[in-house]
């Protein structure tokens, strides 16, 4: 299949098993946006090889973003073209759906799981949940074009940078232009960016940067459920939680941006805590959990103290997570943030932050409080139903601004 992009570099093969499709070729289009490699991909339910089947038609997709330096970075997802019209005026809208987290291993990217919203390897052992498919279905009814990613490092080689801003923000605005020259839709075809909680953060990203990284895109709304904007208050809200190990992908994906944090683990790290590190880097997220959930990060350090106490103390460990810092720059469209005031994984506080530095800058943003009172604190119940409750909300939000 030829690279779709402003530079073509090389030829893809064909891609022949799934494992295949999700190992970049030696050379490919260096531009981001770019089209490496694409495939039929049946959706639930879905006959192979039966065209124009409800609701959509997908596409699995390898396309060009960037690493956090700027090197050109292969990535994984997945492109849906619905089957129903689009009622509003125009062209056809696209949403770049952010998925919220499912671990850290290969075998979690969603896109090998769209015919399928479960895997399960007897072998590792692991179960992996593609749980997109409510906020795809509404998307698709409704006549909006699709794209989801797998985020860097998620499927394709190379660590999966958990919750980086840089890379995340890259890989959904790279997803856009990718779904847009993909569907041959006009370069100034109406653009969203949807997500919750890891998702959130990477619709979040996606909408600050787009003004520098990608302005040529026609940005109308963002919708950013949950996100982590800030490491330091997550990391803290997340120990002892069911999802503690959250905590690992977030570390891992840092080390592999951040090489002199690895000297620093070394130092800080107990034999446990090593493992621990290791074993999530290839596990999916209800795997970490059953594995390390309710855990206190102090189990893991040689000094007793957590994760977040360690961070704190290491210069160069609080400036790799004050990075990920989000809200420095300037959304250019309309956003819709969420907060819940018992979020038990994504503090209500740093969400409501994120509101005040972005309102701040002048930009158009309106944030939805969820007061849902505290239910089993630390099993995630209070991060999980918000998702559900603003769900509607959230929808109707981004078409009525793909409707003005």
């Amino acid at each position: 299949m030829v690279l779709v992009g402003a530079g073509l570099v090389a030829m893809a093969p064909t891609a022949g098993a799934a494992g295949d499709f999700y190992t970049p070729p030696a050379r490919f289009a260096s531009e981001p946006g770019s089209v490496i490699r694409s495939e039929a991909s049946p959706l639930l339910l879905q006959i192979p090889g039966v065209g124009n089947q409800w609701p959509g038609t997908a596409t699995r997709v390898m396309y060009t973003s960037e690493y956090q330096d700027g090197t050109p970075a292969p990535v994984t997802g997945t492109l849906v073209e619905p089957t129903a019209p689009w009622q509003g005026g125009g062209q056809r809208p696209t949403v770049v759906l952010g998925p919220g987290t499912v671990g850290q291993g290969d075998q979690c990217a969603g896109s090998k799981m769209m015919n399928f919203p479960l895997a399960i390897d007897p072998t590792k052992p692991s179960i992996a949940v593609n749980y997109t498919a409510l906020e795809l279905n509404l998307m698709l009814i409704n006549g909006v074009r699709v794209f989801i990613t797998d985020y860097i490092g998620m499927g394709t080689p190379g660590v999966h940078t958990y919750v980086n801003r840089r890379e995340s923000g890259a890989a959904m605005l790279d997803g856009a232009r990718a779904a847009l020259r993909l569907s041959g839709a006009p370069a100034d075809a109406p653009v969203g960016f949807s997500g919750y909680s890891q998702g959130g953060g990477a619709a979040a990203s996606a909408a600050e940067m787009a003004e520098t990284y990608a302005p040529e895109l026609n940005v109308r709304a963002t919708y950013a459920g949950a996100p982590p904007a800030d490491l330091a208050k997550v990391t803290k809200g997340i120990d002892g939680t069911f999802i503690v190990g959250g905590i690992g992908y977030a570390i891992n994906g840092l080390t592999a941006r951040y090489p002199a944090l690895r000297p620093v683990l070394d130092r800080e790290t107990t034999q446990e805590g090593r493992r621990v590190l290791s074993q999530v880097a290839t596990q999916c997220i209800g795997d970490t959990g059953l594995a390390f959930g309710f855990q206190s990060t102090t189990r893991w350090t040689r000094t007793g103290e957590s994760l977040s106490a360690v961070i704190d103390r290491t210069p160069i460990a609080k400036k790799a997570v004050a990075d990920q810092r989000i809200g420095r720059l300037k959304p250019n469209a309309p956003v819709l943030l969420e907060g819940a005031i018992s979020d038990d994984v994504i503090p209500y506080g740093q969400v409501k932050q994120l509101y005040q530095d972005w309102r701040a800058q002048g930009a158009d943003v309106a944030m939805v409080t969820n007061e849902i009172p505290p239910i089993f604190p630390g099993l995630v119940v209070n991060h999980a139903l918000p998702m559900l409750t603003t769900l509607l909300p959230a929808t109707n939000f981004l078409l009525g601004e793909f409707h003005r």
